[in-house]
């Protein structure tokens, strides 16, 4: 090591060591670093002292201040348990109509609905309610059932197709896989079905297969279907006459449906969520049809 010498330019003295003609420095702690260091031991002792700190055997040392944060959260947890039941009763105990009426009351909906749908409704149905391929818009499309409250609410109740012994139940039939009509019948209801929903795909179609298409409809669809094909709220049977298609409305998709059929299954929620949570999951579905949530 070499002897410390002073640096000309800087003024400090060297340490001694030097790399390839390069001197290291022995510059002196800048005073902020001191400033900032001492502040630091200062702040740590006053908070050791003032908030609870150290362990001991069987407990700690409780601070000067005698803050307790178990204490803190049990108050904060019982003030919005006291929040809670103000609103919880009255969503229990008033109407659909009246809750929907009330700004702030429809606000808890929006935020408690939301996530009661994100946890249990979303896995299917979508973020936004809006479905897909085999699960149905529920936030824009008619429902097979009907779209008054008590409807939803039933429905959500018991579910479709469920383990409940009051579920709604709904089936369409395999036409073509149980062999009750015959693939070319199949495929001229197919394309009539088409024109419901599209009147332009006629323009495309044989005006002598759509008319029988037209008949095979009416002969073994518009029990369920209605002969306008606007569906059977009493059966639960889809509107085929809308833009909403649950499994698709191209022609691939409907002849799926028509020749192998469907029976979705919407799960019972009876049990698994209170009815308090029944009634707000209603409501907020309700206000997704109306367009008030988002």
């Amino acid at each position: 090591m070499a002897v410390g010498e002073r640096d000309p330019f800087t003024g400090h003295m060297t340490t001694g060591h030097e790399w390839n003609g390069i001197k290291e420095l022995n510059s002196p702690v800048p005073r902020i670093i001191w400033a900032f260091l001492i502040c630091t031991v200062i702040f740590a002792a006053v908070w050791t002292i003032l908030m609870p700190s150290w362990p001991g055997v069987h407990t700690y040392f409780r601070g000067l201040l005698g803050v307790d944060q178990r204490t803190a959260v049990a108050q904060t947890i019982a003030a919005a348990n006291l929040d809670r039941e103000v609103w919880t009763k009255r969503i229990t105990d008033e109407s659909i109509a009246s809750i929907q009426a009330d700004p702030a009351l429809m606000q808890v909906v929006r935020e408690t609905g939301h996530a009661i749908f994100g946890d249990n409704c979303a896995a299917c149905h979508g973020a936004n309610a809006t479905g897909g391929p085999g699960f149905p818009n529920i936030a824009q499309a008619p429902t097979l059932w009907g779209d008054d409250p008590d409807t939803i609410a039933e429905t959500i109740r018991v579910g479709i197709n469920s383990s409940h012994p009051d579920t709604r139940v709904s089936q369409m039939l395999a036409f073509g896989r149980d062999q009750m009509l015959p693939r070319a019948d199949i495929d001229k209801v197919v394309d009539y079905v088409r024109t419901l929903s599209d009147p332009g795909v006629a323009e495309t179609l044989d005006g002598m297969a759509l008319a029988d298409g037209k008949q095979i409809f009416a002969d073994n669809c518009a029990s369920c279907h209605g002969d306008d094909g606007t569906g059977m709220a009493e059966v639960g049977s889809a509107d085929l006459a809308d833009k909403y298609w649950i499994y698709g409305g191209d022609r691939q998709t409907i002849l799926t449906s028509v020749y192998y059929g469907r029976q979705g299954q919407m799960p019972t929620w009876e049990g698994r969520l209170s009815p308090l949570d029944l009634k707000l999951l209603t409501l907020y579905i309700l206000d997704l049809r109306a367009g008030g949530a988002s």
